[in-house]
């Protein structure tokens, strides 16, 4: 996880030998050997090896990145250098952030997360027909949402962000997701607090405060109500997967 535009507003480097992957939470502008690309919270870019990079943030600026070395094996895909992964945002985000959890345990795991994304992501150009069946405005909610996930989230914040009015978003988030958007922010805030939660190194005052809810009565309650069990048992992995993708405890 990367952190930049505090103590300067442009970075330029190459990676002689690496692929870089980064999924945004910011808006900024990267160029990549001369061309100029917008991102945008929820935008995804895969840039080759030996190209000159250089961003240009606009304040504090928070993503999930890899740099990897990629063979030349198997069949070769074209694809943007700069997507927007749409709803498929919260889905990249989990799997590079459960990759940033087990690779100091298991990196071939890592490893195999950080495929899973990247399969996702050369899919996003060929299913372009099928995002686009998904209101633009309701996957920009959807970026957004998950970009701040850590602070304070209203319905009326999310939806001057997808440029639209709160009673629109509200009908329009039901149409597109089935779920409200107060519910929808908060089952991803415990979807990301379980996989923060099973890094041993994070407290839980501080993965509470990842998923925006800084009081820990308030976090208990949370997880108690929608992962079946108290931040600690979760901690302890004690928990099973239901077909219904509901989390119980372990009865053993």
């Amino acid at each position: 996880m990367g952190v930049h535009g505090v103590s300067s507003s442009i970075d330029v480097f190459r990676l002689p030998e690496l692929w870089q992957l980064h999924l945004y939470r910011y808006a900024a502008e990267l160029t990549v050997d001369g061309v100029v690309h917008t991102v945008r919270p929820g935008y995804v870019s895969l840039v080759p090896p030996g190209a000159v990079v250089a961003f240009r943030y606009l304040g504090r600026s928070e993503h999930l990145y890899v740099h990897l070395s990629l063979t030349a094996a198997g069949r070769a895909r074209e694809m943007p250098v700069v997507q927007s992964a749409g709803a498929s945002t919260p889905v990249l985000s989990e799997l590079l952030l459960q990759a940033i959890a087990i690779a100091p345990r298991t990196p071939r795991a890592a490893d195999a997360e950080v495929w899973t994304a990247l399969w996702r992501i050369s899919e996003l150009t060929d299913s372009a027909g099928s995002e686009k069946r998904m209101h633009a405005a309701a996957a920009a909610a959807i970026a957004y949402i998950e970009s701040h996930l850590a602070g304070p989230l209203t319905v009326p914040e999310v939806a001057g962000a997808a440029g639209i009015s709160h009673n629109h978003l509200i009908r329009l988030f039901r149409a597109e997701t089935g779920n409200t958007v107060v519910a929808y922010i908060r089952q991803r805030r415990m979807k990301r607090a379980r996989h923060l939660l099973r890094e041993p190194t994070l407290p839980i005052p501080a993965v509470a405060a990842a998923v925006g809810i800084e009081d820990l009565q308030a976090f208990n309650k949370a997880c108690r109500r929608e992962l079946g069990a108290s931040p600690r048992a979760v901690r302890a992995d004690n928990l099973i997967e239901e077909p219904d993708g509901q989390s119980r405890p372990d009865p053993r």
